[in-house]
């Protein structure tokens, strides 16, 4: 992820989050990598749903985060895996 990047998304959860908030992460992924994403959020239930084809899921998962970092380093750590779609 491009530094700028980061830093221009931090500034916008800032100005649109009083922290701590919650935060609904969204995911598409290949079918298949379900479980990845949900490592990612250990304690909490995630709803998923698959494409038309079934050649991919989407999932969406609620949480309480801290701050802007704390949701940038979620999306880091989902950006290791392959094929992931954060929107």
């Amino acid at each position: 992820m491009d530094k700028q990047w980061i830093e221009n998304f931090k500034l916008k959860l800032d100005q649109h989050y009083a922290w701590p908030s919650l935060y609904i992460f969204k995911f598409i992924v290949p079918t298949g990598k379900e479980d990845a994403v949900k490592r990612l959020f250990p304690q909490h239930e995630a709803s998923e749903k698959h494409s038309t084809k079934g050649k991919y899921t989407s999932i969406t998962i609620q949480m309480m985060m801290p701050s802007s970092e704390a949701v940038v380093d979620i999306y880091e750590q989902a950006s290791t895996i392959e094929g992931l779609i954060a929107l």
